[in-house]
């Protein structure tokens, strides 16, 4: 039981479903504004530090955001033999960014975020995430709709991450999880292209995204490896996926990824390795079986939403 020198009197509760949240206590609000988008605050919380939360959910916090970049970028940066050419949608702290500048590969990174303003404020207030990613040469940054971005270009990248809030109506993001998006990704790949998204928890009350996350990239890519790790900040395990046209992550050895980690990647990283690795795409019985079952595929006319 807390006492009262140590009590929080300003808390943020996360909701996780319209029954279930996660309480955290705040010190201090940073920054709130609201963009033409979403609502954006950045908060320092007792537990977690520094956490932005957008339309009220927590997307990263200061004491474990590296756990979700990491996971999120290097596997399917290492599933390309030489990625030079890379595109990532969302991405708004910047955390990717520096994460995908770590490859020594890589030649030009285009980031399209569809909030000018969350990019501003993470800018400012947030560059222990961003770590002056936004100034290095091989970045460009534009802030336009990522889809239309893609509809109306023929470039082609070597890997694109997607780095984007979940999908809840009247969001900016719900057009970025359909069949006809992840077609259009396969499209603007090259021949050894790769895609990592995150899918939403892997929890077994909350399953709907991931699972259908992952049957809707079967339907427009031929290898789809889903995945998960555990990110204390979202009180929840969370999901991500891989998808690609050729490489399959899962059957790489400890050693293996080990191997290209030292080869490829420049600096210490603080999650991810080979043991790492090989857990994260281990998922439990419960989780293959679901995803297995899945019958759903989200389409244009048929997106997914999830709670808000």
């Amino acid at each position: 039981m807390n006492t009262s020198s140590d009590k929080c009197w300003k808390w943020f509760i996360d909701y996780l479903s319209p029954s279930e949240s996660h309480g955290h206590g705040i010190n201090a609000i940073v920054y709130t504004g609201k963009s033409d988008f979403q609502k954006i605050d950045i908060l320092d919380s007792k537990g977690y530090g520094r956490c932005l939360v957008l339309d009220g959910k927590i997307q990263s916090s200061e004491i474990d955001e590296f756990i979700y970049h990491e996971a999120l970028v290097h596997p399917a940066m290492l599933s390309h033999p030489n990625p030079k050419n890379v595109f990532v949608v969302g991405g708004g702290e910047g955390a990717t960014l520096r994460e995908i500048l770590r490859h020594s590969s890589v030649e030009h990174v285009l980031m399209v975020d569809i909030d000018s303003d969350v990019v501003e404020a993470c800018k400012t207030h947030l560059p222990q995430w961003h770590m002056g990613a936004f100034e290095d040469p091989r970045v460009e940054l534009q802030f336009l709709d990522a889809r239309k971005y893609l509809e109306e270009t023929n470039k082609q990248y070597d890997v694109i991450i997607i780095d984007i809030s979940e999908p809840v109506e009247e969001g900016p993001a719900y057009l970025l999880y359909t069949k006809e998006f992840y077609r259009l990704v396969n499209d603007r790949l090259s021949e050894s292209g790769t895609i990592a998204l995150q899918a939403g928890t892997t929890a077994s009350p909350y399953l709907i995204n991931f699972t259908a996350v992952y049957q809707t990239l079967l339907s427009a890519f031929p290898v789809v490896t889903p995945y998960q790790a555990s990110i204390p900040s979202f009180g929840l395990p969370w999901g991500f996926a891989l998808a690609s046209k050729a490489t399959d992550p899962t059957t790489w050895s400890c050693e293996a990824v080990d191997h290209l980690i030292s080869e490829r990647i420049q600096g210490e990283l603080k999650y991810y390795d080979g043991i790492t690795h090989r857990g994260q795409f281990s998922l439990p019985k419960n989780l293959r079986h679901a995803l297995k079952a899945e019958k759903r595929i989200i389409e244009d006319n048929q997106p997914l939403y999830l709670y808000v």
